[in-house]
């Protein structure tokens, strides 16, 4: 309903109302004991129409407040699909720092070439977080599966089981929404029953 159309509605109810007002003092001033029943009505008629305006004002306040909401949230979220877009250009960088580490006996060349890819990923990076985009790198936090995807359970003595021991692909956030969860690897406990894979 518009703002229009609720005004409009609105002028209605007071006309009806003063209507109304105008003649239950008319009725009052000419009548007598028979037409105290008229003013009763009217009286009731007048108690309605306030209580539809009332009504109507607090429905229009939800409604606005409902926008005000949504309008927060497109504007919060707009660059979600933009993001997730983005994601294995990240991806894409990291691995080529990855896969040059340990490899500093093969020449400046590939030297140069790591130096150059981490800070491209550095500049990708914080590009990525002046718009409130985090990236999620678990390793050692608890298993929580509204951030993380569990790719397997592994053998781990040396962690605390349910936690998560690796990273196989960064997660990220943008506003604290998950955009993509991290997918990682979980210690099993020790005393965990074996689950028969072949059923």
């Amino acid at each position: 309903m518009s703002t229009d159309e609720n005004r409009n509605e609105h002028e209605e109810l007071n006309e009806a109302l003063e209507a109304a007002k105008e003649e239950a003092q008319s009725a009052d001033q000419e009548s007598g004991e028979g037409e105290l029943s008229e003013v009763d009505a009217l009286k009731a008629k007048v108690q309605e129409f306030q209580e539809q305006m009332l009504r109507s004002q607090a429905e229009m306040q939800n409604v606005r407040r409902r926008a005000e909401i949504d309008v927060e949230k497109a504007h919060k979220f707009a660059l979600e699909k933009f993001v997730k877009e983005l994601l294995p250009v990240a991806d894409s960088l990291e691995k080529a720092v990855e896969s040059t580490e340990g490899k500093g006996d093969s020449g400046e060349l590939v030297a140069s070439i790591r130096e150059g890819v981490e800070m491209t990923l550095g500049l990708f990076m914080s590009s990525l977080k002046k718009f409130n985009v985090e990236q999620l790198d678990p390793v050692g936090e608890p298993f929580d599966p509204q951030q993380h995807e569990a790719m397997s359970m592994v053998p781990a003595p040396d962690a605390e089981p349910n936690s998560v021991v690796a990273v196989v692909q960064k997660g990220y956030l943008l506003n604290g929404r998950v955009v993509r969860p991290a997918m990682v690897m979980v210690a099993k406990a020790e005393d965990a029953p074996k689950i028969d894979e072949q059923a």
